[in-house]
């Protein structure tokens, strides 16, 4: 569902306190249903994604597989508040040190699936890759691919503080396998931001740039629906293990 950026204030309240009673609702019921149900169930789900579907991820090669059929090798930018901005390509981040975390995925529609083992990137190796300015307090994630345009944004953004993606207790990391394997297309390949925190908007799929910011920036999730804040954290209710920021 999307809503205009530019809803009304009391439209805005009205939608909040509904979606907060959906989330409570859903919430109860999917964790009614026995684990082993949950994870059945959960498997079925199609991830939903705002890209167009008009590109693929070959990680034998390496490589982006446009629509068209043109290749070109991933790389992942970092750049932004940095001393000298970095390119990575997809076997660079595989050489980096790997690292594998089973943890809990919330969804902002109200449903939570367990035990979802990741792989990937932690991101205290991958920031090592550049000097990041002092200044810089937030790391904002772009999507490969194009999206629908909201105020001239044409493809996927969401950031989180940098405070959180350097705190190992926070358990994020930059996923590049699920199950096991590489990231298929539908859950996010070639790499996907994993913050198992905050809810599941804030974790970019088909990331390809990072940009290092003194600021937070309004995602596209966020623009497209203003009852979403730039912060997201998971309801308490909904955590197995208490979120290492508290409040």
């Amino acid at each position: 569902m999307r809503f205009p950026p530019n809803t009304d204030s009391k439209r805005r309240s009205l939608l909040k306190f509904l979606a907060g009673g959906a989330v409570v609702i859903g919430t109860g019921l999917w964790n009614l249903l026995p684990a082993c149900a949950r994870q059945a169930i959960a498997s079925r789900f199609r991830t939903n994604t705002v890209e167009k579907k008009n590109f693929r991820f070959d990680p034998a090669r390496g490589e982006i597989v446009w629509k068209d059929g043109r290749r070109e090798p991933y790389r992942l930018v970092l750049d932004g508040l940095v001393e000298t901005p970095a390119s990575l390509t997809y076997a660079q981040l595989r050489a980096l040190p790997q690292l594998q975390r089973t943890i809990d995925f919330h969804c902002v529609e109200g449903w939570s699936v367990e035990n979802v083992p990741w792989g990937g990137v932690a991101y205290r190796d991958l920031f090592a890759k550049v000097k990041i300015s002092p200044q810089a307090k937030y790391a904002v994630f772009h999507a490969l691919g194009q999206t629908e345009s909201l105020d001239g944004l044409t493809h996927y953004v969401e950031s989180l503080p940098l405070r959180d993606l350097m705190n190992p207790a926070m358990n994020t990391l930059l996923a590049l396998d699920m199950d096991g394997a590489p990231l298929t297309d539908e859950r996010g390949a070639p790499a996907r931001a994993v913050s198992p925190f905050d809810l599941g908007y804030k974790g970019c799929k088909f990331v390809t740039r990072v940009e290092f910011t003194a600021e937070p920036t309004l995602g596209w999730w966020t623009r497209a629906n203003p009852i979403y804040g730039v912060y997201a954290p998971v309801e308490k209710s909904r955590l197995r293990t208490p979120d290492p920021r508290g409040g």
